[in-house]
C-alpha cells in the first residue's frame, strides 16, 4: 500500500513539474541573464543557402519565394534551393516561372515522394552556404528575419539558431487559441534554454539555421527531423539557441482532427529521437542532460503517468476519501472533450474547458503516437497539416 502512494505521488509530482514546476524553474533562474555573445557584423555575413521542402504549396510558395527576395541580407551571399516533393498541383509551374526571374533560385523536382527529411538532406548536399537556413513554404519571414537569425553565429560554439513563430488568423471556434497558448510558452521556455546553457530542446522546424559543417543527414524514417538535427548539433558539443528578434509567421492550426494527427505523428517521432539521443540524458554538459529530461523526456512521459495516477487513486479510493475525491477530479478532466464537443456542437464555445480538452487530446495523441512507434516507422513522408482550417 505505502508502495502504490509513494508510486501516485512521485508520478503526480512529474506532471506538475514537466508542465509548471520546470518552467517556472527555467524562468528564475534566467531572470537575470541576459545574451552577450558578439554578433557578426553586415560586412561578416557568410553566404547562406535557404533550403525548402514543398509539397502543393501553390497557395504559398510565390508569397514565400517573394518574402526571401525581399530580405535585406546581401543578394550576392544568398541561394535559395527549392525541392518540390513530387507535387500534383501547380507548384512546379510557379516554381519554373520564379527561376526564370531569379538567378539565385535553384529548383528541383523530385519524380516521387521523398519526405521533408529527404528532400533538405539532398539539398543539403548540394548547397553552397556556409550557413543551411530550413524552412516551410507556408512560413512568412520579415524583410531582416536573415540577418536576425545568421548574426548570432559569430561564437563558433553556436551551430544552431531557431526564430521566433508568431501565429496569425486565430479563430475561437477550434484549437488555434489553444495552440498559440502552447506555441507561445514554449517559445519562453527555449528562450530560457538558451540563455542559460545553450541547450535549447529543438527548433519550432519553421525556420531556423544550421551551420552546413555540424549539418546531420536525418535517417530515411525519421519523422521529426528538426528536433534530429538540434540534438545531434548538442551532441557534437555545440550550442542550440533561440533568437526572439528573427520572426517568421504561420497559420496556426485550428482543426483539432488534423492537429490530433500532425501531434500523433510528431509523437512518434519524438520516442525515435529519445531513442537515439538518450546518451545525452547523461551528457557531459548538465544543462543539455537536464533540459532534455525535464523538457521533454518527462513530458513524453505523461500519457504513462496519468494512467499510473488513475489507476492507483481507484484502486485506493475503496478505502480512502482522498484518493476517492482524486479519482472522480481525474475522471472529471478526463471527461471534458465529450463537454467541449457537445457544447461546440451548439455554438457554446468556454476556452476554460478548451484548455483543458486539448490537453487531454494532445496527451491521447502522444500515446497514439507511442503505439505508432512500437509498431515501426519504415519512412517519414507525411501528408502536411492544413493551416487555416475551419
Amino acid at each position: 500500500m505505502i508502495f502504490l502512494q509513494v508510486t501516485f505521488w512521485i508520478s503526480l509530482f512529474l506532471i506538475f513539474y514537466s508542465y509548471l514546476i520546470f518552467p517556472i524553474l527555467l524562468q528564475w533562474m534566467a531572470r537575470k541573464k541576459e545574451s552577450n555573445e558578439e554578433v557578426l557584423l553586415p560586412e561578416e555575413y557568410p553566404f547562406i543557402s535557404v533550403l525548402i521542402s514543398a509539397f502543393n504549396e501553390e497557395y504559398v510558395i510565390q508569397s514565400k519565394i517573394e518574402s526571401l527576395l525581399k530580405s535585406d541580407y546581401p543578394p550576392e551571399r544568398m541561394e535559395i534551393l527549392v525541392g518540390s516533393d513530387a507535387s500534383t498541383d501547380s507548384t512546379n509551374q510557379i516554381l519554373k516561372q520564379l527561376k526564370e526571374a531569379h538567378q539565385m533560385l535553384h529548383v528541383r523536382l523530385f519524380e516521387e515522394r521523398t519526405g521533408k527529411p529527404g528532400v533538405v538532406n539532398q539539398l543539403a548536399e548540394s548547397a553552397r552556404g556556409e550557413i543551411l537556413v530550413i524552412t516551410d513554404a507556408n512560413v512568412m519571414v520579415d524583410s531582416n528575419t536573415l540577418s536576425e537569425i545568421v548574426r548570432h553565429f559569430k561564437p563558433e560554439r553556436v551551430g544552431l539558431v531557431d526564430t521566433r513563430m508568431i501565429n496569425t488568423l486565430l479563430k475561437k471556434d477550434g484549437i488555434s487559441h489553444q495552440e498559440k497558448f502552447y506555441i507561445s510558452r514554449e517559445v519562453k521556455i527555449k528562450q530560457h534554454e538558451s540563455l542559460l546553457w545553450g541547450s535549447m530542446m529543438g527548433p519550432f522546424g519553421g525556420c531556423y539555421a544550421v551551420r552546413k559543417s555540424v549539418y546531420t543527414p536525418v535517417p530515411g524514417n525519421f519523422l521529426v527531423d528538426d528536433f534530429y538535427i538540434n540534438m545531434s548539433v548538442l551532441k557534437q558539443g555545440y550550442h542550440c539557441i533561440s533568437n526572439i528578434e528573427a520572426r517568421v509567421y504561420e497559420d496556426v492550426s485550428n482543426n483539432l482532427r488534423e492537429e490530433f494527427m500532425r501531434k500523433k505523428r510528431i509523437s512518434a517521432g519524438n520516442y525515435q529521437n529519445l531513442s537515439e539521443f538518450r546518451s545525452l540524458l547523461f551528457s557531459g554538459s548538465p544543462g543539455v542532460a537536464f533540459c532534455f529530461f525535464s523538457h521533454k523526456v518527462i513530458r513524453w512521459m505523461v500519457p504513462f503517468l496519468v494512467i499510473i495516477t488513475l489507476a492507483i487513486s481507484i484502486y485506493l479510493s475503496t478505502s480512502s476519501s482522498i484518493y476517492l475525491l482524486l479519482t472522480l477530479l481525474q475522471l472529471t478532466v478526463i471527461t471534458i472533450p465529450l463537454i467541449d464537443y457537445l457544447l461546440r456542437k451548439i455554438k457554446i464555445h468556454i476556452i476554460p474547458l478548451r484548455f483543458i480538452s486539448h490537453f487531454v487530446l494532445m496527451n491521447l495523441a502522444l500515446l497514439a503516437g507511442f503505439f505508432k512507434y512500437l509498431g515501426g516507422i519504415k519512412n517519414n513522408v507525411w501528408q502536411p497539416t492544413k493551416r487555416n482550417q475551419n
